[in-house]
């Protein structure tokens, strides 16, 4: 399969990048970021690095098709007191001003 390499590389870096800075954390360090309006959630249907690179390279058909769907979007204020209370874990990766979360899964 023929690719321009500068485009396949810069995507696969990018990629690359995004996976280095994904990190998981207690969705209570998450708080102030909730509070702020900043966090947004990916369904863990999911792939977090998939969501991140479309934001990332203003794929916004793509990601407007997720919101649509209810893939992507806020934290509501129940599924953060569920989160809270819960002391769940959340994959956390910031594509500013954004910071997406994902809940971690028991498989994970």
């Amino acid at each position: 399969m023929a690719q321009d390499a500068g485009t396949g590389q810069d995507a696969q870096t990018l990629r690359q990048k995004l996976n280095q800075e994904t990190s998981q954390i207690p969705w209570r360090e998450m708080q102030t970021y909730f509070a702020r309006g900043q966090v947004v959630r990916v369904a863990d249907t999911l792939n977090l690095l998939d969501v991140a690179e479309a934001i990332a390279q203003d794929q916004s058909e793509q990601v407007k098709d997720w919101m649509t769907r209810g893939d992507v979007g806020e934290v509501s204020d129940q599924m953060a007191q569920a989160w809270f209370e819960a002391d769940t874990d959340v994959w956390a990766l910031v594509i500013l001003p954004w910071v997406l979360v994902q809940a971690v899964t028991a498989a994970e």
